[in-house]
């Protein structure tokens, strides 16, 4: 007898849902394999569905973006090539934050205990003037602080202090952030 049945999990998407998703997909599909010029191409699409986005983002090609709806992006985001943004929650990047190559963004997961595994989100903030080094993976319900460092290819399970580097598998705060005074 097996304990776990995926014939009774089903789709969270109502029709009218699934509808939107598939003419989303296709067009995004259309635009994401665009060379980095057509980044204003590409927000202008994200904006026409739903998503939120500030003054002078960057969205390099390759990006994916699973549920425009559930994006917000505040001035100044920079998204870096082959990004995944898994977003059956909120998603929010704040000014001044660098999301880099192959980041994998994730709100979605399932739950292991239920019989039918149903799949279960919460919303990932990433705070101002942060930037999130390229393969990192940050998982559902985490919040990264203002000015933190998220080293490469960390996979991040909670929530980052503000201006402090982390790093790792998983990752942990190792130092404080500190910005050198420049003048040019």
């Amino acid at each position: 007898m097996t304990k776990i049945n995926l014939l009774k999990s089903s789709s969270v998407f109502s029709r009218k849902e699934k509808s939107i998703r598939i003419i989303w997909n296709i067009s995004w599909y259309l635009v994401s394999v665009l060379p980095r010029q057509a980044s204003g191409l590409r927000i202008i699409l994200l904006r026409l569905f739903g998503a939120k986005i500030g003054k002078k983002c960057l969205i390099e090609k390759g990006v994916r973006v699973w549920i425009p709806w559930n994006l917000n992006l505040s001035d100044y985001v920079a998204i870096g090539r082959n990004v995944e943004i898994y977003n059956y929650d909120l998603v929010t990047i704040n000014s001044m934050t660098v999301v880099s190559q192959y980041c994998y963004l994730c709100t979605g997961t399932h739950d292991y205990s239920h019989p039918y595994m149903p799949l279960i989100w919460d919303s990932i903030t990433i705070g101002s003037e942060c930037w999130i080094a390229a393969g990192t993976w940050i998982l559902p319900g985490v919040s990264i602080g203002n000015g933190s460092v998220i080293a490469a290819r960390s996979l991040v399970t909670k929530d980052m202090p503000d201006w402090t580097v982390c790093a790792g598998h998983p990752c942990k705060p190792v130092k404080e952030r500190k910005i050198a005074n420049f003048t040019n």
